[in-house]
């Protein structure tokens, strides 16, 4: 998308309208929209902070916590308030930092019904508390833009490598993907009832960044996090590109992953952790049971790289230990995903009012 031009003066950008609130243009807002009210009477809310551009451009959405305890998020969309002004934005950006609310407050990747709100779109007004906020979040956010990044990490007790998921089918995605910038990018099937999938039906094309394990903050995973939003942002024409932010090297592609099951309960000790490259009948990690008295490697299936894995040492019989990407160009991933991580971590600390 060609980079729009400035505009000089009095700005013609009409007021960007949400939930009945208007944002005038180069400024921002916070707009709550209302979901439902609890037991106790008290209001449950959405909340969007919304920055419009001085420019025109298109509408995009950075949302985390969709599951209540996949904490990365908030922080990165943190780091991302600090860095972008309204006044030098071209388009509207739509920053939801805390989509799971009540998850969110009680450490919990699910909401008090126990349902999945990323198994819940595209909701409805009048279905349960999961489906009323699925559907606030596709009829007031993913409606009005034409992409978006949706932050997760992984379950708990699971730790993943930075990457990008995309559908294959979506040429667009797998583009702003590249721009992002992760180490490795992993084409995975659209599930039903996901945000993903929904966006997708309104042809919106969402990228899902994974990084990092649930409750806990990881700064590699922030930082590339932070930079890759804003790569694609720059990609898009919606803000200007700062001088070495470019990708440095292309991220690793993956079309297949598959886990690696726990042959039989026990004890696992890993020796493997995520980014590593593995060799077919490489040694993952070691099984035992409490007494020692059998002890067994754990091996990988094939040639991959490990993109996520258990933190949980007790394990049963079937659970899943590692996660491994089939891959291209075996021999140069290792180099490409390492450069990708001392990149971003090169970046010294922002200060807070270090506005671009």
């Amino acid at each position: 998308m060609s980079r729009p031009r400035g505009n000089h003066g009095k700005s013609t950008v009409a007021p960007f309208e949400l939930a009945g609130v208007s944002v005038a243009a180069g400024s921002e807002a916070t707009i709550d929209l209302a979901i439902s009210r609890l037991s106790t009477h008290t209001p449950l809310a959405l909340p969007v902070r919304v920055l419009h551009g001085a420019r025109p451009g298109p509408v995009m959405f950075v949302s985390a916590c969709v599951h209540g305890d996949e904490i990365i998020g908030v922080e990165i969309i943190r780091r991302l308030l600090s860095r972008i002004a309204p006044k030098r934005l071209a388009g509207t950006l739509l920053l939801i930092p805390v989509v799971n609310v009540l998850g969110f407050i009680m450490h919990q990747r699910y909401l008090p019904d126990r349902r999945d709100l990323n198994r819940s779109f595209p909701g409805t007004s009048r279905g349960s508390l999961a489906g009323q906020l699925a559907h606030a979040f596709s009829s007031q956010i993913i409606s009005r833009c034409q992409f978006g990044i949706d932050i997760h990490s992984a379950a708990l007790h699971r730790s993943n490598l930075p990457q990008i998921r995309i559908s294959s089918e979506r040429p667009v995605a797998f583009e702003l993907a590249m721009a992002f910038g992760a180490p490795a990018v992993i084409s995975a099937p659209l599930r039903p009832g996901s945000l993903r999938q929904m966006a997708a039906e309104m042809d919106v094309d969402v990228l899902v960044y994974e990084s990092g394990e649930a409750l806990r903050f990881d700064e590699l995973a922030i930082r590339v996090g932070v930079k890759g939003v804003l790569r694609v942002m720059a990609h898009q024409g919606m803000w200007r590109r700062s001088e070495g932010d470019e990708v440095p090297t292309r991220p690793v592609v993956s079309q297949r992953t598959h886990w690696i099951r726990a042959p039989q309960g026990g004890i696992f000790r890993a020796t493997r952790r995520p980014g590593e490259l593995v060799q077919a009948g490489a040694t993952l990690g070691h099984l035992a049971d409490p007494f020692g008295d059998s002890d067994q490697p754990v091996t990988a299936h094939s040639e991959g790289l490990i993109i996520g894995r258990s933190n949980l040492p007790i394990v049963n019989q079937g659970d899943a230990l590692m996660h491994i990407a089939q891959i291209k160009s075996f021999h140069t991933a290792g180099e490409r995903i390492e450069g990708i991580a001392e990149g971003a971590l090169s970046d010294p600390f922002f200060d807070e009012d270090e506005i671009l």
